[in-house]
């Protein structure tokens, strides 16, 4: 142990006297560890972002919408289908016992006007229960009711985005009418502000309007374009796909192995896919930034090489007195991993650093792991022994009288 005690001042002692060389090649491993971490932060920090944005609307949240397929001869992509009907949504809501609300949706794209005022947005033709499904809540006024869906009335919810695109600071916006299409729609309420979804959309952006209204007087169609449905629990999300999917195959008399005309996705098998997209693209960054790691490893070998070369005699003078090759190489070695644990500490400070500012100016999400910062100096101890380990074993076998003759 006092041995080791030993070997770790003369390392020590080695590097101080070359401070600048130390600290510039110490300056790899400080950037790539910085690197790392910074890009698993953002990796790790956009993952928990979608994933609170999947799940603000319902983990038990399914969405049934048409499959791709021919119509009319042509090949329809699956927005183009009209393969769902409003008794299909009545049979759900009528049969399906894994389910607690329920609501057909077709939507169109548009200006929404108000006096002088117009801006972009989406109308949704909805139910009340749609609200529920989504976990969109009122903030003031009220629901369209079942009655105003009947007789196709001409009433909407609208989102905080639209408020503020369309009237004035201190204007209350409840009783006055909007235009969509040429179609007026008096505002009854309006909506908690919700902010960003998974995909980067504004979800406070909408007009939410009874589903026939949106139907008939604006899109003119009979079908309809999905069908949302919120499960009875998490656990019972399965089974309510399950019951879709053999009630839908019933109604559209699909037989036996033919494929379905809809499909069918839970919010939980969305969110396990963006998980995995986001898993692949964060190791995709961590392997870009560890590049900068392996060129330091390269950059500590070479000055590692060049140190063995500048102390040959006082290696051979070591020898003479008694030191054994292993301790020569773990002289060497302890200076490898000094520097890169040295470095790798600065980095890790420079990494929390820059992921800071990062969040601060730009406004993307991160998140720093414990699991990062301990697999960054990790790394850096195992690129301090793998690189300083062929240096080390060359000077380990210097022979100790050539190495008194060295000039």
């Amino acid at each position: 142990m006092g041995n080791i005690g030993n070997l770790f001042k003369i390392a020590l002692r080695a590097l101080l006297n070359n401070k600048t060389r130390s600290m510039l090649t110490m300056f790899g491993i400080i950037i790539g560890v910085a690197s790392v971490i910074t890009m698993l932060a953002i990796g790790e920090g956009s993952k928990q972002s979608i994933q609170s944005s999947i799940e603000s609307m319902g983990s038990n949240m399914i969405t049934i919408f048409p499959s791709n397929g021919q119509m009319g001869g042509v090949r329809q992509s699956g927005s183009s289908m009209q393969t769902l009907k409003l008794e299909d949504y009545e049979a759900l809501k009528k049969d399906c016992r894994h389910i607690s609300d329920i609501s057909p949706l077709v939507n169109s794209s548009g200006q929404a006007i108000y006096g002088s005022n117009n801006a972009p947005t989406s109308i949704y033709g909805v139910t009340a229960d749609y609200l529920n499904v989504t976990k969109y809540k009122l903030k003031s006024g009220k629901l369209f009711s079942e009655k105003d869906v009947l007789r196709n009335a001409k009433v909407c919810v609208i989102g905080q985005t639209v408020v503020e695109n369309l009237f004035s600071e201190n204007e209350n916006p409840i009783g006055k009418y909007i235009r969509f299409k040429n179609i007026p729609f008096q505002v009854v309420g309006i909506l908690e502000e919700k902010g960003e979804g998974s995909m980067g959309n504004d979800q406070d952006d909408i007009v939410f309007a009874p589903y026939t209204s949106v139907q008939k007087r604006i899109l003119a169609i009979t079908h309809i374009n999905r069908i949302v449905v919120s499960a009875k629990s998490d656990s019972e999300t399965d089974a309510a796909i399950a019951e879709i999917t053999e009630i839908l195959r019933q109604r559209h008399n699909i037989q036996g192995s033919d494929p379905n005309d809809f499909n069918v996705r839970s919010q939980k098998e969305m969110l396990t896919m963006m998980s995995s997209t986001m898993n692949t693209l964060t190791i995709l960054l961590a392997c870009v930034a560890s590049i900068s790691l392996f060129i330091g490893g390269v950059g500590i070998m070479n000055i590692m090489y060049v140190s063995v070369t500048e102390r040959t005699k006082e290696i051979g003078l070591r020898m003479s007195i008694g030191a054994r090759g292993r301790d020569i190489m773990m002289q060497f070695l302890i200076e490898s991993i000094l520097m890169c644990i040295t470095g790798g500490l600065i980095g890790i400070m420079l990494g929390f650093g820059a992921t800071a500012l990062l969040q601060y100016f730009s406004g993307w999400p991160t998140y720093i792991t414990t699991s990062s910062v301990l697999l960054s100096f990790a790394v850096c101890t195992v690129t301090g022994v793998f690189f300083g380990w062929s240096p080390a074993r060359k000077a380990a076998g210097l022979d100790p009288i050539e190495a008194l003759r060295y000039e």
